[in-house]
């Protein structure tokens, strides 16, 4: 989704306004500002030559499998105004026929790609009215804490936009995401449309995949809020040391304004030390780190209320404000509790957060597949859980006495393979039933991710002598119909892993498939009611 109008900038203009310290643009081996050819108008720009339009500058880079560059031809026939590329593409380009339209090279054309995209955009220009953005990151609870960041800000009468895992929000209009963060172009194009639309304020879920590879380059957030950090991306990132010091990038003075910490963990309170102040300080009690002594806000007070709880969260003038989160899980009261502190850290005051919340109940919004309740009687629950963190916190929050929890769950292919026995070790420790399957394989041998979990499983029986029954059951569908078929009416089934997804990666095919669409449908054939039908958002 792009503006409606962009007025075409100059190249050269464009360049002379990016900061200070990135890589030097050449045009025919001499530096760009010596060429007249340089001064082409752009109105956009694209990093996949199939979304090329007219008037687009093409970012060709490398890829893990292709070069950019052997698209430019693609790129230009759709409207390519220039081509940017490294010195490979240029040399794979060569003399080819682009019917005039100008290749410029650069050491690291990814490094540009955000910069030029926020100023050929306009997505966030000085003294212009723009959205106040809000980004969060952590591992766990980036998408629900967006989700109530904008029923928040609804309730306080803003107008609001979003950037996410689940769908792209720019004010009314819904569109799918394939991306946790999508690539820098389309995110400087969303924040221009929104500007456009004027809207108030944008949440947006910042993935260390973001940071790694520039995606939300050149984006100046208004509140940076972090949530926790435990064991996940480490086929990316190699250990926890190099995936918090990506994290930590977010909450740079130069990229975000204001600063929102959780410290429920030893990495929330180590960002918190060492991120340039001022930084506010959340605890929430989601952790083994004390009473919360020193942090700015602390939740207090927590008390079951329906499926989810209510609480307190009192700041440094010591008045709290009681609020209430409808979502299962004390985990979620902790994405609550950091939404309403990153709003007040954007200004808004504590009473006006107060007023909202006793008026619309912002923090019992639906967020798909985020513990999210498909029956009551079993207790049919579908989430998102995908490392070990997540799957203890939802397999916690969810036990019950005098009844069996079942889990269903399985592990990624072609990604960290470490966290696959620690995932089978969690759920065999936590459930009564657990039935290892199969989750997006992707190109991997699909027994063999299963063993690895499956082998966490049995030594955490064998070494605990757990009465935890643990089954292989696959394909996905025929596990989740097993647990249907296994549960009583007061038991707790949860399917874990995939959330809101609807498509089941395997051999590089895309397979349908909704954990909520099969549990509603294997719980019918059960004999039991449901809350929701098959059908949802698929």
């Amino acid at each position: 989704m792009r503006p409606r109008s962009v007025e075409p900038v100059p190249f050269l203009r464009v360049l002379r306004e990016l900061p200070a310290g990135l890589p030097e643009v050449r045009y025919d081996a001499e530096p760009v500002f010596a060429s007249g050819r340089a001064d082409v108008a752009l109105t956009g720009v694209a990093l996949d030559s199939r979304s090329v339009l007219a008037g687009d500058l093409y970012a060709a880079l490398p890829g893990a499998r292709r070069h950019g560059a052997e698209f430019a031809g693609r790129a230009v026939a759709r409207g390519a105004a220039a081509v940017l590329t490294d010195a490979v593409g240029a040399a794979l380009i060569g003399t080819a026929d682009l019917d005039g339209v100008p290749v410029f090279s650069t050491a690291d054309p990814r490094a540009l790609v955000g910069p030029l995209s926020r100023l050929v955009f306009r997505s966030q220009p000085e003294g212009v009215g723009r959205p106040v953005l809000f980004g969060v990151t952590g591992t766990n609870g980036k998408t629900t804490t967006t989700y109530f960041l904008n029923s928040l800000l609804r309730a306080l009468g803003r107008t609001t936009g979003l950037i996410g895992t689940i769908e792209i929000l720019a004010g009314g209009d819904p569109i799918p995401s394939l991306l946790t963060t999508p690539e820098s172009p389309q995110v400087h194009s969303l924040l221009a449309l929104m500007r456009e639309r004027k809207l108030e304020a944008a949440a947006m879920e910042v993935s260390s995949h973001a940071l790694e590879f520039g995606r939300v380059d050149g984006v100046g957030f208004d509140v940076a809020g972090f949530t926790n950090l435990t064991q996940d991306h480490l086929d990316l990132h190699g250990d926890m040391e190099g995936y918090f010091s990506v994290k930590a990038q977010l909450f740079d003075p130069a990229r975000a304004g204001a600063r929102v910490v959780t410290v429920d963990d030893e990495w929330g309170q180590r960002l918190a030390r060492e991120a340039a102040p001022p930084v506010t300080t959340l605890w929430t009690g989601g952790g083994n780190t004390g009473d919360g002594a020193g942090a700015d806000w602390r939740v207090g007070g927590i008390v079951p209320a329906g499926l989810g709880h209510a609480f307190t969260v009192t700041g440094p003038d010591g008045v709290p404000l009681s609020l209430r989160c409808g979502l299962p899980g004390t985990f979620n009261v902790s994405n609550a509790a950091l939404a309403a502190v990153m709003v007040m850290a954007s200004g808004v005051p504590a009473g006006e957060v107060q007023r909202a919340a006793d008026h619309s109940d912002p923090f019992t919004v639906p967020v798909p597949g985020r513990m999210q309740v498909i029956s009551d009687h079993p207790a049919g629950i579908v989430d998102f859980a995908h490392n070990p963190d997540a799957l203890e916190r939802t397999l916690s929050s969810v036990r019950r006495e005098n009844a069996r929890l079942i889990v269903v769950f399985g592990a990624t292919g072609q990604r960290d393979e470490t966290k696959r026995p620690v995932m089978g070790a969690v759920a065999a420790r936590l459930a009564d039933v657990v039935i290892v399957t199969d989750d997006d394989p992707h190109d991997e041998d699909d027994a063999v991710i299963r063993a690895g979990v499956l082998s966490g499983a049995a030594a955490a029986v064998r070494e605990g002598s757990l009465a935890t029954e643990v089954l292989e059951v696959f394909p996905r569908a025929a596990a989740i119909e097993r647990a249907a078929a296994l549960a009583s009416s007061r038991d707790t089934i949860v399917v874990a892993g995939r959330g809101h997804e609807v498509w089941q990666e395997v051999k590089g095919i895309n397979h349908s498939l909704d954990d909520r669409v099969e549990l509603a449908a294997a719980l019918t054939r059960h004999g039991f009611s449901v809350l929701v039908q098959p059908g949802i958002e698929s």
